[in-house]
């Protein structure tokens, strides 16, 4: 069986069996800062476990795409040496909500696996393991299924325990394994077997967990409402189904290996050479399926982990002979393998390749300058009889050449070298670490948690805030702020749950409505409203009078202005997505929003800042819309009509069969989602980017206004515009006073410099030159200093206005009254530079138009002085 066949079967199978098929969620977790990517089945259903969230189905089967790579799962380097280890993979799984349990699941598997309708195995090469103490899964294989008791296996909490965490749901689990044959045993000095050497004779496929109990700092409680999760994985069971012994032999990777020997010209083998081929495969479908997902490489996050997987594969590419970006070819082939299963993965390839494309460029123009100082640092390690790359030298490689450790790790590694990791982490630990660890928190608080405990057997929340500001409800429940069932009076803080509501819950961007929930002689004053997975909403407030108890009827109020500029926005960031699309490409994807009453904040990816006509044309397209008064309406409709008719839905965002598709005008815009809106786009009023700046690898944000905000907006920029007018005036006064004194020390040490190199021409003194100065005022000053450093001779001084203009002074000293006229000289200096002016015979000024001609006019002096001396 193919693997495409392998994973149609099982979901046919269990659909036989009474379960939902529910489509692969995506990497990206939705609401949930804990995990960086999917990594498992259960994860889309991990609220369901919990009691958080219900479903209209109690059973379910999925084939879950999953990465494994970074935080805990920090084995990448494995990736292509081993024949199990994988960045990407999908693993199958079915699941009971408090429906079916150990005897139906166990039987369920064997079924599946053995029965010639499906996969048909041998059943003598088949083995399962249990928990140590689970007698009732011993009972349910032996003598239900017809397992042989010395096929049963009883393995420890290590192996068939299985926790989410240090509290929560947990349970034993029950393994089924492949025996590969005798003639793969291990020497183990107790035998080849799974309870003794686990080695790769015993192939575990399928991993059947029963969550019976609750992990308590007391310790384990039984659950009342027991589940089953379950993971099968794809390829493991493919070697199976396909009679090979690693994972990379079978028919999932073999047309990706195909394109790229047709790239590089080289052949896939099964020595050495195979390791370059299965890395850039695994690598190359792992990032394709995270673009597909809206990933983008950056410096931190996810974005960080792809970025490292990218450039491992890339490295491992220089090993096949590449020097130019490859992997966004190779991402064709991944989309050809995968994309019937997956198919976004092919409407999404254009963008996929060029993303790859564009981060390989990237890593390539210094892969070659870091790949030549790793080899030299190697060259000089060996040489000086070390074996092992310093810390230092990892970190200067990662921060000069952008060389994770993975690939610094894995060239030591090549060369028989290691690396001193701990060296490198302390390193590192002096600058901003890059890949950050999600948080150590969880979306929902241990108060959310036992608020809905207490909330397992009550109603969810009726939400009316799409048509009403103000209703009538009842209180269902008051907790405290730790999440304890309470009564509450005046000063305290409470969390309230209501029948029915107005209040919005934050979520899709949107903030929580702020507002009062009053009755006689009690107010509330709500600052917030949350929503719990299981649908009740949560109005976090204060008691200002009164005393609040569960069953009051009381009237929940909407603070509606600032619900009315809430959906102003909400509704401008719909008409914002459409507009960036079409100006931009539609490659551009919503990658995160705030919608809060004073401002709207939209993420999207996209390469390179916008331009200001693009922005420009943004505004206009968006402005249109609203002038246009096109109709917003909102209808719910199943998910794959609403997909049908062009409906955009968001990444990473979980949708339920059915949805609430928000359109403007006539389908100009149409999107799921589940925020509040205007009626009419005219409500708007106006739209007004305020900035757009880059926040990541390949996301852009904007942040802009709407109605009143963009009058706000702009009156505060007319106000810092004038405070910056003022500092500026006051700033240019200072700098005035300061140019004057500079002009007038440079003056001074100008004048003796002028002085020392007077002429004299028939016994007189002369001073003829250009003066640093700029207005007739100053030039006269300084002629005055001149003459009287001179005591008895002539001044003439020359200088370029600011106007281009040449200005010019000359004087003549007392006792040379009769024999020289510094009008008549300043005339004939003037004409040479294009000019005229004369004056006194004691002092006279002039002006030029040609500034160029001034030197020669200056040198002029001596001969016009003579000529009028008579000499």
């Amino acid at each position: 069986m193919t693997g495409s066949e392998i994973r149609t079967a099982f979901i046919e199978f269990f659909k036989s069996k009474g379960h939902t098929h529910v489509p692969s969620s995506s990497l990206v977790p939705h609401n949930d800062p804990t995990l960086l990517f999917t990594n498992a089945g259960m994860n889309q259903f991990k609220d369901t476990f919990l009691g958080l969230e219900k479903r209209d189905y109690s059973r379910a089967v999925t084939a879950q795409k999953c990465v494994r790579a970074g935080g805990k799962h920090n084995d990448l380097e494995e990736v292509g040496f081993t024949a199990r280890h994988h960045t990407f993979f999908e693993m199958m799984g079915n699941f009971s909500f408090g429906d079916y349990f150990k005897e139906e699941a166990l039987a369920y598997a064997w079924e599946f696996i053995t029965s010639p309708e499906w996969l048909g195995l041998p059943k003598e090469r088949l083995w399962v393991s249990i928990y140590k103490d689970d007698d009732e899964a011993f009972d349910v294989w032996h003598n239900k299924v017809g397992v042989p008791a010395d096929r049963i296996v009883r393995l420890g909490e290590k192996d068939n325990f299985w926790r989410m965490g240090d509290t929560g749901p947990c349970g034993p689990c029950s393994e089924i394994f492949w025996d590969m044959g005798p003639e793969h045993a291990c020497d183990h000095p107790k035998g080849c077997a799974i309870d003794t050497c686990g080695c790769d004779r015993w192939r575990e496929f399928w991993n059947n967990v029963f969550m019976q109990y609750n992990q308590t700092a007391e310790g384990l409680v039984p659950l009342e409402r027991t589940g089953v999760d379950t993971g099968l994985g794809l390829e493991r069971m493919a070697t199976i189904m396909q009679g090979v012994w690693s994972n990379w032999e079978i028919d999932l990777w073999k047309p990706i290996f195909a394109r790229i020997a047709e790239l590089s010209g080289r052949t896939y083998g099964d020595g050495p050479e195979a390791v370059p081929f299965r890395v850039i495969a695994d690598h190359a479908r792992c990032c394709t399926f995270l673009i597909a997902d809206g990933v983008r490489f950056s410096n931190e996050g996810r974005g960080y982990v792809m970025r490292r997987i990218l450039r491992r594969a890339v490295r491992f590419g220089r090993n096949l002979g590449f020097t130019g970006p490859f992997i966004w070819q190779v991402a064709g082939a991944v989309a050809d393998v995968m994309g019937d299963a997956y198919p976004e993965v092919r409407a999404e390839l254009p963008t996929i390749q060029e993303e790859l494309r564009r981060e390989e460029e990237r890593f390539f123009r210094t892969l070659e300058q870091g790949m030549a100082r790793l080899e030299e640092i190697l060259r000089n390690m060996r040489q000086d009889g070390k074996s092992t790359v310093s810390g230092q030298d990892a970190f200067v490689l990662y921060d000069t050449y952008g060389f994770p450790l993975d690939i610094v790790r894995d060239v030591a590694r090549e060369h028989g070298f290691t690396v001193d990791e701990q060296g490198y982490q302390a390193a590192m630990a002096e600058q901003k670490a890059r890949a950050r660890a999600a948080r150590d928190v969880s979306y929902v608080t241990e108060a959310q948690t036992r608020i809905a405990a207490h909330l397992e057997s009550v109603a969810p929340t009726a939400f009316v805030g799409y048509t009403e500001l103000s209703a009538e409800g009842r209180v269902l429940a008051v907790f405290d702020e730790e999440g304890n069932p309470t009564g509450a009076g005046a000063g305290s803080s409470v969390v309230i749950v209501l029948d029915r509501t107005p209040f919005y819950a934050e979520g899709g961007g949107q903030v929580g409505d702020t507002g009062r929930i009053v009755a006689e002689g009690l107010t509330v004053e709500v600052e917030d409203c949350r929503k719990l997975p299981s649908g009740h909403h949560l109005h976090y407030g204060t008691v200002q009078q009164g005393f609040l108890e569960v069953g009051q009827r009381v009237e929940a109020q909407v603070d509606a202005g600032k619900r009315r500029a809430t959906q102003k926005n909400h509704t401008a960031t719909h008409l914002l997505h459409k507009a960036l699309r079409a100006v931009l490409g539609t490659h551009v994807h919503q990658a995160g929003s705030l919608v809060a009453p004073d401002r709207l904040r939209f993420d999207f990816a996209h390469t390179g800042p916008m331009t200001p006509e693009q922005i420009a044309a943004v505004e206009e397209m968006v402005n249109g819309e609203i002038e246009a008064a096109e109709p917003v309406t909102w209808t719910e409709m199943p998910i794959d009509e609403a997909k049908a008719l062009g409906a955009m839905a968001l990444f990473g965002e979980k949708y339920g069969d059915v949805v609430r598709v928000v359109s403007v005008g006539d389908g100009w815009s149409r999107e799921l989602c589940g925020g509040c809106h205007v009626s009419n786009t005219s409500q708007i009023q106006y739209f007004k980017v305020i900035s757009e700046s880059g926040i990541g690898g390949g996301v852009r944000r904007i942040e802009a206004a709407t109605g009143a905000g963009v009058i706000r907006h702009l009156e505060e920029a007319q106000a810092r515009a004038a405070e910056a007018q003022e500092q500026l005036r006051g700033r240019v006064k200072e700098l005035e006073k300061e140019l004057e004194q500079l002009r007038a020390k440079l003056a001074a040490s100008e004048t003796g410099s002028l002085v020392e190199r007077a002429r004299e021409v028939g016994g007189i003194k002369v001073v003829a030159g250009t003066a640093p100065v700029a207005t007739m005022d100053d030039l006269r000053n300084m002629t005055d200093v001149i003459r009287d450093k001179l005591g008895s001779g002539v001044v003439v001084l020359g200088a370029v206005a600011g106007d281009g203009k040449v200005n010019l002074v000359a004087a003549v000293t007392k006792d040379l009254a009769g024999r020289v006229h510094a009008g008549k000289l300043i005339k004939e200096v003037a004409q040479i530079c294009g000019g005229g002016g004369g004056g006194r015979p004691d002092m006279a000024t002039a002006g030029g138009k040609n500034p160029e001609r001034l030197g020669e006019a200056l040198n002029a002096v001596p001969r016009l002085l003579g000529e009028q001396l008579g000499l």
